[in-house]
């Protein structure tokens, strides 16, 4: 199963990282205090990262560019919603990247959402929808 996985290494430390920023702020800190704690832990580990990287000209803001391989975005809210999937999914076919990750730090239990950049033809069938 391990060989099916994208960047397994690079998941699943940035997992624990989320795992372990949970478990040290809890459920109701803010994004920026999560960002912060995220971010220590990667320059602890010594995994390059790029914070609020601007995606292209679209003027969004992607909360960490991993390794140039993985995006990881982080939520602070009560629930997901379809929109910060398709939000991601924009953020995935714009740059590229094969790989992210959506972690809504809210809830009681972390579940951390892995997101595939789906093909180029179903994309934008897919993001013309929203």
């Amino acid at each position: 199963m391990k060989n099916n996985l994208l960047y397994p290494e690079l998941s699943y430390a940035l997992i624990g990282i989320c795992f372990e920023t949970h478990n040290e702020l809890g459920r109701y800190a803010k994004e920026k205090q999560y960002g912060d704690f995220i971010e220590k832990k990667f320059k602890d580990l010594k995994i390059p990262y790029k914070r609020e990287m601007i995606i292209a000209s679209t003027g969004n803001i992607a909360d960490f560019f991993i390794d140039n391989k993985i995006i990881l975005e982080i939520k602070s809210k009560r629930i997901l919603t379809r929109n910060d999937y398709y939000q991601i999914q924009r953020y995935l076919q714009i740059c590229d990247i094969k790989l992210g990750f959506l972690i809504n730090f809210r809830s009681e239990y972390l579940t951390p959402k892995r997101v595939i950049k789906i093909e180029t033809i179903n994309a934008k069938k897919y993001l013309d929808k929203n």
